[in-house]
């Protein structure tokens, strides 16, 4: 799916990375504790949070993730923009709650970081 097709699934506007619309991501993380986010999230994922601040961002770029949600239509502070487009991380804002916005991805196709650590798990136990 691009982040082109996540925009209108999510009702989302495109804040920063308007140029990244045709960005392919088929995982997503969804999550507010960006611990949660570092020990489970994978590179090129799609970052689905309420948390609109500088943390979320340098996580986001720690972890090589393809562009961050932000979801329950939380207000944008401009150090939070500023860093993301300094740091070429496509920011897409909604309205949607984090469930919702999960579910619509979800039902679309798109898998969860954690699902796909859990497959590779259970692969591993069998070889």
């Amino acid at each position: 799916m691009t982040l082109s097709e996540v925009r209108d699934l999510l009702e989302a506007d495109v804040v920063i990375g308007g140029e990244k619309l045709d960005q392919e991501v088929h995982t997503a993380f969804g999550a507010d504790l960006m611990s949660d986010v570092l020990a489970f999230a994978r590179s090129g994922c799609l970052l689905i949070t309420g948390l609109a601040n500088l943390q979320s961002v340098r996580t986001a770029y720690a972890l090589d993730i393809a562009a961050i949600v932000i979801c329950r239509g939380k207000a944008l502070a401009d150090s939070f923009l500023e860093t993301a487009k300094e740091l070429g991380i496509p920011i897409l804002w909604t309205p949607l709650i984090m469930f919702e916005s999960c579910g619509r991805l979800y039902q679309a196709g798109i898998t969860g970081c954690v699902r796909e650590i859990l497959i590779e798990e259970k692969t591993r136990a069998k070889i």
